[in-house]
């Protein structure tokens, strides 16, 4: 059976094709960095979003057509495993992530739930034999249900830390048996409203506690993927204990989990946090500690996770300007955490959107290796802080200064020396024209 009959394979045409089922950047076989495009970037689809999302928002009922929407239950997981199969090979993308209960209903029983998910994931496995894509991660949903109310590996509740367990245990489990590259601790509920009612020093040391018994049995069953943690501020709580970048490695230094764990870092969540996407990649990168990318954007006017697909020239390439002097993404990859929009509720939506993405992505790749190949900022940033490679300068970034051999340097000034201007809006200026050199070829 056919889910997306209409859809014929996407391939690269170029920026000419006038074709919306075409890329017109994202070149699967350029080069860049002596990898492929594909290789480099390592594009995955969202399995909630793309085939489990529904269209609802907090004022409306879900608007998507699906051509699995006949189904119910067991038959429904099973039809949209085979629906995503298809999607993946036409999208030509690599890799794919998914929460369990993306893949496979939750049920009252954690036997039966459990279950499930071991029937998906065996269809799954046989899709996976046949397909060039592969599991870039997988987490467990501990968000939804009304039992994550307090939290999962927070909650004040021993038996419910006990469930959260039993799930990530299930995860890990699954990690392995598909083959995947990372693991994902996606907090959710992982905060407080109020001290009022909050023990805060039980409850980080018990997600500590909750973190290296995660790492134990990963050891145990053989599991060698990256374990990463994903930001995410003010959804739902007001105290996200995971906020961003600086405060999670803050806990992971505390708690020592900082060499077993590094960041997959979202967009929209950057914004949540009052960052930019770039500065959360930068404070990662700079720490040795970014892992993946959950590519997506907000909208600015308003103040939740809209999780709309990429298409801001500008973010995606000070995105990729982050991930190139990293070196890639190592085990990870620029999953699209992303879903469209209520009213492109039609299944080839989803098409449209990803080739957006990727070409939006493609565009930011180009136009960063070129910034770095030219040393726009390298050079501009060197001479602004070349007072440091020299003298009294010199002397800081190498330990030998103390505050008595400044204070005696700075009493013999005749007057200090004036500051440089940062010239931010001329570099704006230049970082807008490799963007339209880069967009007319």
């Amino acid at each position: 059976m056919s889910y997306f009959g209409n859809v014929n394979q996407v391939k690269y045409e170029g920026p000419d094709s006038k074709s919306p089922y075409a890329f017109k950047y994202y070149n699967p076989q350029e080069t860049i960095n002596g990898q492929t495009m594909e290789e480099f970037l390592r594009f995955a689809v969202s399995y909630w979003h793309t085939f489990t999302g529904e269209g609802s928002d907090p004022f409306g009922e879900g608007t998507m057509v699906r051509p699995y929407d006949n189904f119910t239950g067991m038959d429904l997981a099973k039809a949209r495993v085979e629906a995503s199969f298809e999607f993946f090979e036409k999208l030509d993308v690599p890799y794919f992530c998914f929460h369990d209960f993306d893949i496979s209903p939750e049920t009252n029983s954690l036997k039966e739930t459990l279950d499930n998910i071991d029937q998906i994931v065996g269809v799954i496995k046989d899709h996976l034999k046949t397909s060039k894509t592969k599991l870039l991660w997988n987490t467990a949903n501990m968000f939804t249900h009304p039992r994550w109310l307090f939290g999962a590996a927070t909650s004040p509740n021993a038996d419910i830390y006990a469930y959260a367990a039993a799930k990530v245990k299930k995860g890990l489990e699954v990690a392995k048996e598909l083959g995947s590259e990372n693991y994902v601790f996606w907090g959710g509920r992982e905060g407080y409203e109020t001290l009022l009612n909050t023990d805060m020093q039980l409850e980080l040391d018990n997600l500590a506690r909750f973190f290296h018994m995660a790492l134990d049995y990963a050891k145990e069953i053989g599991f060698e993927g990256q374990f990463l943690i994903e930001p995410k501020p003010k959804e739902p709580t007001k105290h996200q204990y995971d906020f961003d970048v600086a405060t999670g490695i803050s806990f992971l230094q505390k708690y020592d989990l900082a060499d077993k764990f590094k960041f997959n870092i979202e967009a929209n969540h950057a914004t949540l946090a009052g960052h930019t996407f770039e500065h959360e990649l930068r404070v990662a990168r700079i720490n040795g500690m970014l892992g993946s990318v959950d590519a997506n954007q907000g909208d600015p006017l308003l103040g939740w996770d809209t999780d709309e697909f990429p298409t801001d020239l500008y973010s995606t390439t000070l995105a990729m300007y982050e991930i190139i002097q990293n070196g890639g993404l190592g085990s990870g990859g620029l999953n699209f955490d992303a879903k469209v929009r209520r009213g492109s509720f039609d299944p080839e939506d989803l098409f449209f959107a990803h080739i957006a993405g990727m070409d939006s992505f493609a565009v930011g790749t180009k136009v960063a290796q070129k910034l770095i190949e030219d040393k726009v900022f390298e050079n501009f940033i060197a001479d602004r802080y070349s007072s440091y490679r020299e003298g009294i300068g010199l002397e800081v970034v190498e330990g030998k200064a103390d505050f008595h051999k400044l204070s005696e340097y700075a009493l013999k000034l005749d007057k200090v020396e004036s500051n440089k201007s940062g010239r931010q809006e001329n570099l704006k200026a230049i970082l807008n024209q490799y963007l339209l050199d880069a967009v007319r070829g």
